[in-house]
């Protein structure tokens, strides 16, 4: 595949950050984008809405479908997809975007909080692949990607956060899995050597981590990179890593504040 013009691709989490920026920079090959999230209403201080980067995706040269969605409604998942397939004759690619972080330690994840990041995260994953693979199996050249780490099952990776590691690493776990029991899809997960400068970040985060952030969009090129790719899978690609081999040498373009040292991000043992 040269370019993703005319397949579609949907995204869950898309309504901000690093999967808006996966809509936007398929749009501009002329990609049907499905937009998917919870939010249809502006919230003062997450902004975008599903209506909102569907409008962005027609402006960037793609065709646009808005579902509001909250991936942890297994009958919502099923609904979203067909109508998804419906609207534009099928699925060529998955994006698992959405994800559910909160840092705590044991002893202060309550089971409600357990439950959600189960839910949106590695529950969202197997329940968003398993809707979209009758879908993906039809398609030319068909691509689940996740963005979720590496496996490493060092301690130390679970002990500050087990409850978030259980969940993101359950992610990386269906890929395991999918790639292998579907061969015929390129199924692989995508991951930041950084921090991204997302309301997750801004949030969760102390301010100074946020400067030394990368943008969204360094994500997002990464994953085109991927899904206009061959058919690899099983992977765990690491974002710049992808986007050195494909030539990019510039990564000052992408940083919040040029010039300041970059955070690493969580799961990876080395910044560069």
């Amino acid at each position: 595949m040269t370019d993703l013009r005319d397949k579609v691709v949907f995204i869950t989490g898309s309504t901000r950050g690093i999967g808006r920026e996966i809509a936007l920079r398929c749009a501009r090959d002329g990609a049907n984008v499905v937009i998917t999230g919870k939010t249809v209403v502006a919230h003062d201080r997450l902004p975008g809405t599903i209506y909102t980067v569907a409008d962005e995706v027609v402006q960037a040269g793609g065709q646009a479908l808005a579902i509001q969605l909250d991936v942890r409604d297994e009958q919502a998942v099923a609904a979203a997809v067909d109508k998804a397939a419906a609207h534009f004759g099928g699925i060529d690619v998955l994006v698992n975007n959405a994800s559910a972080i909160s840092l705590t330690g044991t002893l202060a994840t309550p089971a409600k909080k357990l439950d959600l990041l189960w839910g949106v995260n590695m529950r969202a994953t197997f329940l968003m692949s398993q809707a979209c693979i009758p879908h993906l199996i039809k398609a030319r050249n068909p691509h689940i990607l996740t963005l979720s780490p590496p496996l490493d099952l060092a301690a130390k990776w679970f002990a500050p956060h087990l409850a978030y590691t259980l969940s993101k690493y359950g992610m990386s776990m269906c890929t395991l899995g999918l790639a292998e029991e579907f061969p015929d899809i390129a199924v692989n997960c995508l991951w930041p050597r950084t921090t991204i400068a997302t309301a997750a970040i801004k949030y969760n985060f102390p301010a100074g981590i946020l400067n030394a952030s990368r943008h969204p969009a360094i994500v997002a090129d990464a994953a085109y990179q991927i899904l206009t790719g061959g058919r690899a899978s099983g992977n765990f690609y690491i974002d710049e890593d992808v986007l050195q081999e494909a030539g990019v040498s510039d990564f000052g373009q992408y940083a919040v504040s040029p010039g300041t040292p970059l955070f690493g991000d969580l799961f990876l043992d080395s910044l560069l």
